[in-house]
């Protein structure tokens, strides 16, 4: 396995198609990421920022990331212990505050609900998320607490 892994996106404000930064009330928050072969994703900033309410913004995107990481990472701990699971939900929370008199993320709570097959064991299950959390890549790069609060049943 290699050691390294680089990801590449290329992000381009398009935003400046509404008109250039002549002010902090007027100009356009939107911005668009991209790579290669996939679907656009189209941002902006949180609406307490000036932000449009209908697109992402980089807050939602990183507690999204810690979710779908973890969910990658507990479907693979799961299929590598012959655990089947049917249904995986989670309701992601991030919190901001300040913090060190800094604006920062101060915790992102994961309660994702499972559904396993009966028969499964639902222990080993319930302990898996723990596994989980431990090799999820993106919880292990932040620097605030990333708490999980599972819900396993049949």
């Amino acid at each position: 396995m290699t050691h390294s892994h680089q990801y590449t996106i290329q992000l381009l404000w398009t935003g400046a198609e509404h008109g250039p930064t002549v002010s902090y009330e007027r100009y356009s928050r939107e911005y668009e990421y991209r790579a290669a072969g996939k679907p656009r994703v189209r941002g902006s900033a949180d609406p307490h920022f000036r932000g449009d309410p209908s697109l992402y913004n980089p807050e939602e995107l990183l507690v999204a990331a810690l979710s779908s990481c973890h969910l990658l990472s507990y479907l693979a701990e799961c299929a590598r212990d012959g655990i089947s699971v049917l249904t995986y939900e989670d309701d992601a929370c991030g919190v901001m505050a300040v913090k060190d008199r800094r604006l920062r993320f101060t915790e992102v709570v994961l309660h994702p609900r499972v559904v396993i097959a009966p028969g499964n064991d639902l222990a080993r299950a319930r302990e898996l998320h723990h596994v989980a959390h431990d090799l999820c890549f993106i919880a292990n790069s932040v620097d605030f607490d990333v708490r999980n609060e599972p819900s396993v049943s049949y």
